[in-house]
């Protein structure tokens, strides 16, 4: 069976295609989001379709999640993305039990039973803090791109003290910083060392390992590892990090306990 799981997130649309038979990834498709959400999701879909050589009588199913996922009209249904990372961490790395997710606009904490089922969860989606956009904020104040945030955060000898977990707050903070003549490089850190606070603290006191990272903040390296000097414990980044909501939808898709979801 082939399905497809797109992801309509914050800042960009994600999607794949999933053959179930054996378990492969068929395509992978991402585009920045914008105004005309459906018009991009079927666009991202054919071009799915096309890279994969797959006709479209041939998908059995088509899940969207993510927040713009009922804006996806050529969908089956819809499941929300908790259970959909959930269950594309799982894909990837079945001995999972706390799953971090950092995306464009907002940071999630989940929780699972042994048996892959979500125990529970916290989110931040009010504050950029704790988010991929804060991070965005501090490599445009820096004028340096955000893929080069980790090399030169890897150079501080002293991490910044940023204490405002406001993104607007923190770049005044940012601001005052580099006036004081404190460098780029322990600046970047600081913000590391403050994303990984700001989630952390959605964790409360303990966290079951293993403990894997997903979404786009987590192809940034260097968050990997501040949030495990927070936590104390290892954490693992899996495998195409910004795709795991996307295969939960396509493996939800060809599961028999597929449901709709508001």
């Amino acid at each position: 069976m082939i399905t497809a799981g797109i992801d309509a997130g914050s800042r960009a649309i994600k999607a794949v295609l999933w053959e179930s038979e054996t378990g492969r990834l068929l395509a992978t498709a991402i585009i920045d989001q914008g105004v005309a959400q459906a018009e991009l999701a079927r666009d991202i879909y054919q071009n799915l379709l096309q890279t994969a050589a797959v006709d479209p009588s041939r998908v059995a199913r088509v899940v969207a999640t993510g927040y713009g996922r009922n804006l996806v009209d050529f969908a089956t249904t819809t499941i929300t993305e908790i259970t959909c990372h959930a269950r594309g961490v799982r894909c990837l790395a079945p001995d999972v039990r706390t799953i971090i997710e950092i995306g464009g606009q907002d940071s999630k904490l989940i929780r699972l039973t042994a048996s892959g089922a979500v125990r529970d969860f916290a989110m931040n989606d009010r504050c950029a803090a704790g988010t991929g956009r804060f991070l965005e904020v501090v490599a445009n104040r820096l004028q340096i791109p955000l893929a080069d945030l980790s090399a030169l955060a890897e150079k501080s000898r002293k991490p910044a003290a940023i204490s405002s977990m406001c993104v607007v707050f923190a770049e005044t903070e940012i601001i005052g910083l580099l006036a004081g003549g404190t460098p780029p490089e322990d600046i970047v850190a600081g913000i590391h060392s403050a994303v990984a606070t700001r989630v952390a603290a959605m964790a409360g006191r303990h966290v079951d390992s293993p403990i894997y990272f997903t979404g786009g903040v987590a192809l940034i390296p260097r968050m990997a590892s501040a949030l495990s000097e927070i936590l104390g414990q290892p954490i693992r980044t899996v495998e195409r990090p910004c795709f795991t909501g996307a295969l939960g939808a396509a493996v939800l898709a060809a599961s028999q306990e597929l449901v709709a979801q508001p």
